[in-house]
């Protein structure tokens, strides 16, 4: 097998994806964050490379205009993904991310475009649920109070200017899922395995039950740890993550 990239640089991944490997995961970072999500997560998982999406508006896409919506997100997303597209590959997605990683696999087929073997989604309610995000009632200081009280949960003593910054990310990602609206499931055809973290104390398992509306095959698989444990990539999420190759 040839080595090396198979495209030029697009700042829609944060490192040029590898030809070196058979199959692909590409990730996607829950709302307020960026591809730095998973900058602990090894290079590739066994056979599988790990490729980290990257919104705009964000960490080294600062500068680029905001998605806007989910849909606008999934739409712009198909380009840089279509080169791409030639081994088989999933979807990872946490939290929120597992919206636009939805919206993107519709968006592939309606295109005609070869879908993902897999979407993963990781403690996240299915798309009609997604308004019950707890986040999504909470007032601009609340929402601060939350970004600093995950910083310091990464071991991190959160700056004024740091927390000024995230907030900038994280309010306009906050509009763009208080806006998202998805009111009867529309299946993919891909299999969907769910993930629920045994500790997460804001997303059960029962929440996570209406996926089964969006695959004919969807399995649920109880992980531990918490819900931002995946920027960790346990072992457990590792063998997870390969088990549709």
């Amino acid at each position: 097998m040839t080595t090396g990239s198979t495209t030029a640089a697009s700042p829609w991944f944060v490192r040029p994806p590898s030809a070196g490997h058979p199959a692909r995961i590409f990730c996607f970072p829950f709302s307020g964050s960026g591809a730095s999500a998973f900058s602990a997560w090894p290079a590739a998982i066994d056979d599988v490379e790990i490729c980290p999406v990257q919104f705009p508006g964000r960490e080294n896409r600062l500068g680029h205009p905001h998605y806007g919506t989910y849909e606008n997100l999934a739409a712009s997303l198909v380009e840089p993904l279509e080169p791409l597209l030639d081994r088989p590959y999933a979807f990872f997605a946490h939290c929120a991310g597992a919206m636009p990683a939805y919206e993107t696999v519709l968006r592939l087929a309606e295109l005609g475009l070869p879908g993902p073997d897999c979407l993963v989604v990781s403690g996240q309610p299915a798309p009609h649920d997604a308004s019950r995000d707890r986040m999504l009632t909470m007032s601009e200081p609340e929402l601060r109070a939350e970004l600093e009280s995950f910083v310091r949960s990464r071991g991190i003593e959160p700056r004024p200017d740091m927390i000024d910054m995230g907030m900038f990310v994280l309010l306009r990602d906050h509009a763009a899922a208080g806006a998202y609206r998805r009111p009867e499931p529309v299946k993919v055809d891909c299999p969907i395995v769910v993930l629920h973290w045994q500790d997460d104390p804001d997303v059960s398992l029962d929440e996570l039950q209406g996926w089964r509306q969006y695959s004919d095959s969807v399995e649920f698989r109880v992980v531990d740890g918490g819900h931002y444990d995946f920027m960790d990539a346990p072992d457990e999420l590792q063998k997870l993550l390969t088990c549709w190759r």
